[in-house]
């Protein structure tokens, strides 16, 4: 059973060759749907949509460009007629203590994981009512409910968090338009977005105090993603779904 037949999906932040974007966009295909991946690099963007298969497209995009957003969808929707599904995935951290943070940083960090959800989702808004509905799915972070975490400082926190009110609010003002609005925290995931700062073996070691025993993969979020994407979630809307291998639950 394909799960997103015939389905047009947008995910930012995609190209990354050990990252969320990527599984989500894999499995999205995987289950019928034509995919859109959105990335800085037009190149990696365009390699990783062809991996996929025939169908699907690469293209590059600033998410905390209004215009890159714009142009974006409107290329998705004269290609494939429309879209159904958005993937706000696209973020950026830094490991920073609360009075090391700079203006630049926060703006740097504000700017992609919290404005870039913004833009790209007004974007979207239009196309997904055109269609009669859809839904859209924002990556947020353990960090945003815990107030830190492995990779990011204050300001990431607070971007992440940021993430799960606007969903609340898409939620509530789109779901009249039969559009969902859900959010997705990933806890400690084997993925590359800290870009070198905490290694593999470190988070294998975190990981042995989870009940389940083990670092979290990209397909766990991507399996995520697929459910909140898919008819499955159709009564479900303005959640935020927790995966973290039951990180919270301490002995």
């Amino acid at each position: 059973m394909k799960l997103l037949q015939d389905k047009i999906a947008i995910v930012t932040g995609a190209a990354r060759r050990r990252g969320i974007g990527l599984a989500t966009a894999r499995l999205f295909a995987a289950h019928g749907a034509r995919v859109a991946i959105l990335d800085l690099d037009p190149d990696e963007a365009r390699q990783a949509a062809a991996e996929l298969g025939p169908g699907h497209l690469g293209l590059a995009c600033d998410v905390t460009r209004r215009d890159a957003c714009q142009a974006a969808v409107d290329e998705v929707v004269q290609r494939h007629g429309g879209i159904d599904i958005l993937v706000n995935n696209a973020g950026v951290t830094q490991k920073r203590g609360i009075m090391e943070v700079s203006d630049e940083d926060y703006e740097r960090v504000l700017d992609t994981n919290l404005r870039g959800v913004l833009h790209m989702s007004q974007a979207v808004i239009p196309r997904l009512k055109a269609r009669g509905g859809g839904s859209i799915t924002c990556v947020s972070s353990l960090s945003a409910l815990q107030g830190g975490g492995v990779f990011g400082g204050s300001h990431y926190c607070a971007a992440k968090a940021g993430i799960l009110g606007l969903v609340r609010a898409m939620a509530l003002e789109l779901g009249p338009d039969n559009i969902r609005a859900n959010g997705v925290a990933p806890g400690l995931i084997l993925t590359d977005f800290s870009r070198g700062g905490t290694s593999d073996q470190d988070k294998h070691e975190r990981a042995k105090g989870f009940p389940l025993r083990r670092v979290g993969q990209p397909g766990d979020i991507a399996g995520a993603c697929l459910y909140l994407a898919s008819d499955l979630a159709a009564y479900v809307t303005g959640i935020t779904l927790d995966v973290n291998g039951g990180a919270y639950i301490r002995p």
